[in-house]
């Protein structure tokens, strides 16, 4: 973690709140901080990690590597809110880049507001 950094199970998530983000927000952080249903979690998203074809040979992409400021786990989060909220790309890019919670979710601290995301980064990733 880096400074200003919250630790996702230390994330206050409006549980009042009658929207459906906070809802798949506690959803994504019991994954995370449950241990074993976070480790298959994530075998599950390293099965799935898509593949390139370069000089016709077909080949598992990195995934340390890509696109910046989206790994796995950012991913997942994205993903599950494109897909619990039936939103368009727009939507999710305001959201990544506006909601405080969520922007906690995915890892970025108070110092982290010049982070931004692309839509064509979205796009790429989920």
């Amino acid at each position: 973690m880096s400074i200003g950094q919250i630790g996702i199970a230390d994330i206050q998530i409006d549980v009042s709140s009658r929207d459906d983000i906070p809802v798949i927000l506690l959803g994504l952080q019991h994954i995370y901080t449950t241990l074993p249903l976070r480790a298959a979690v994530f075998k599950i998203l390293e099965e799935v990690v898509p593949t390139k074809v370069d000089n016709e040979v077909a080949k598992v992409v990195s995934i340390t590597k890509g696109r910046p400021g989206m790994d796995q786990w950012s991913i997942l989060v994205l993903g599950a809110l494109r897909l619990g909220l039936n939103a368009d790309y727009d939507r999710i890019l305001e959201l990544a880049n506006q909601h405080r919670t969520l922007r906690e979710m995915l890892g970025h601290g108070c110092f982290d507001a010049d982070q931004r995301y692309c839509l064509q980064t979205l796009k790429d990733n989920l």
